[in-house]
């Protein structure tokens, strides 16, 4: 998994510049997804959505810094029932529910603890990438980078994420201006370089035992910058344009205009931020190209690369400025639709290797996917997703008509700027093949005619239209729907519901009449009642 990698800016999906040879070859090898969805665009509530296959509603970790609650099931408890290692190298942007392990008695250092506060994995190198001096300072990586002779209070900031002048100023990447800089970091030294290291550590001590290991990359995430050689890779000409216009300024949705004002977004909005940072971007992605190279080397040579499911994708996208704005958060296609390439190794999958799926996927397919894959039962009343094999071997299935992201603005500027009350900052995008169409409490719905506005300029939330009226009200049926469904009842499986139709608790005799009426109900005398 890379972090806020768009789905458009990868060569094997279309961008005419930016060659990732690498992942182009997964794609040939495998099934390439285009139109797979994060559960929601911003990064903690996604993954919690990729690590427990369970939409944001049902997990409840509805944003960055909102805890996973203890107790609720994650891709590590299911494998591991099955005697699958479930390893982590690199970033998950967990955060423990430490009220409610102190609630429960649950003392956070024990076993228990440490697997809810990896939610599920074994941290072989867990690295969240934000290392500020008042933030997160005594990193792993950062001990690796002393080791190495880049000393610095802060050498993840100091080497990693900073840029040097001719003169030898070391200027920070957090000012995207010298993102046209190189970091002052050795290629060999960078995180995206150290990470793939510790993969290949993990994978070449794995043994025996099966084993699935996550292995998520820190960038293209910002601070957008990047080591010599990628750098200057990418020139103005190789950048594809910004997708935006005027007329999205016009009666814009309150919500969508919120963001839009924000600092952030106008930020990104200005071509001078877009031009310092979009070339750094790209390399940042190419160098994660090149070492999966590296990666897919090594298990070729130790002999694991044929066996392995291989799977690529990203926890959001990045608007880069497209439609006015910047960073995450919405439900355009920039930041909502993700990359998604799934190299699956079994003989059934052969006759689809190299194939496109326009199938809509989500996020939480890929928990049952792993599951299936390593021979378990996916349990359907936990896993909200949908096991990808069928697809990926060929097999005529009906699949979903529509997928489901959501978004908890409680905390984002918009809320106060838009005063709504924190119970009620939520979107819900459902799209289909046709439409997509987003719920704003308390407003207006948007909606988006994805086969005549595919880059989705014109809002139709609004329109008058016959058939505006009639897709926006196909929509929210589709959208209640999904609501309609059982979320939270885990305890239980279908099976076991099955068993308990019409039959009565032991030593419950309900509306029975007399010892005859007894008998042909329970078919043994109501003397044996005990």
């Amino acid at each position: 998994m890379a972090d806020q990698l768009r789905w458009d800016y990868l060569s094997c999906y279309g961008h005419p510049h930016l060659k990732t040879p690498n992942i182009d070859a997964l794609a040939a090898r495998g099934v390439r997804f285009n139109r797979a969805y994060v559960n929601s665009p911003i990064c903690g509530s996604s993954r919690m959505s990729y690590y427990t296959g369970r939409y944001c509603r049902s997990h409840g970790a509805t944003w960055n810094g909102i805890p996973l609650r203890i107790g609720e099931p994650t891709l590590g408890d299911h494998l591991n029932e099955i005697g699958v290692r479930n390893v982590l190298v690199g970033k998950t942007h967990m955060v423990a529910d430490e009220d409610g392990m102190d609630r429960l008695g649950i003392d956070p250092g024990s076993d228990i603890g440490v697997h809810h506060s990896q939610v599920g994995f074994e941290a072989f190198e867990r690295d969240d990438g934000i290392h500020a001096a008042d933030f997160d300072p005594d990193c792993r990586y950062n001990d690796y980078l002393r080791e190495h002779g880049f000393t610095a209070e802060n050498p993840w900031h100091t080497w990693a994420n900073s840029g040097e002048t001719e003169d030898g100023e070391v200027l920070s990447g957090w000012l995207i201006k010298n993102n046209v800089l190189a970091s002052r970091i050795p290629e060999e030294h960078s995180e995206t370089a150290y990470l793939t290291n510790r993969a290949m550590d993990f994978i070449g001590s794995a043994g025996d035992q099966p084993w699935l290991c996550h292995l998520s990359y820190i960038k293209p995430h910002w601070p957008y910058i990047v080591p010599s050689p990628y750098h200057d890779m990418y020139p103005p000409e190789t950048w594809l344009p910004v997708v935006r216009a005027d007329g999205e300024k016009i009666d814009t949705h309150p919500v969508y205009k919120a963001f839009m004002d924000s600092r952030v977004c106008r930020a990104f909005s200005d071509d001078d931020v877009r031009s310092s940072m979009l070339g750094a971007y790209m390399g940042l992605i190419k160098q994660i190209d090149d070492n999966l190279g590296r990666l897919f080397a090594y298990m070729e040579e130790i002999g694991v690369l044929d066996e392995t499911m291989i799977v690529l994708s990203s926890d959001h996208g990045d608007y880069l400025g497209d439609h006015w704005m910047g960073e995450k958060d919405l439900f355009h296609d920039p930041s909502v639709r993700v990359p998604l390439i799934v190299v699956d190794p079994r003989p059934e999958a052969d006759q689809t290797r190299g194939q496109v799926s326009e199938d809509l996927v989500e996020a939480i397919d890929l928990a049952p996917t792993f599951h299936s894959f390593f021979g378990g039962e996916p349990k359907r009343h936990i896993l909200e997703g949908r096991d990808l094999s069928p697809i990926l071997h060929g097999r005529d299935v009906k699949w979903r008509d529509f997928a489901i992201s959501e978004y908890d603005y409680s905390m984002r500027v918009a809320r106060v700027t838009l005063d709504v009350k924190a119970e009620d900052a939520r979107l819900v995008m459902c799209v289909s093949r046709e439409w997509k169409y987003i719920h704003a409490e308390g407003f207006r719905p948007m909606l988006f005619d994805l086969v005549n506005d595919p880059n989705e300029l014109v809002d139709l939330g609004a329109s008058p239209d016959p058939r505006h009226v009639e897709a926006r009200a196909l929509m929210f049926e589709r959208l209640s729907e999904w609501a309609r469904r059982h979320h939270s009842r885990i305890t239980r499986s279908y099976e076991e519901l099955d068993k308990f139709v019409d039959v009565d608790p032991p030593g419950i005799a309900i509306a029975i009449y007399d010892d005859a009426d007894y008998e042909s109900v329970f078919h043994q005398p109501f003397s044996t009642y005990r």
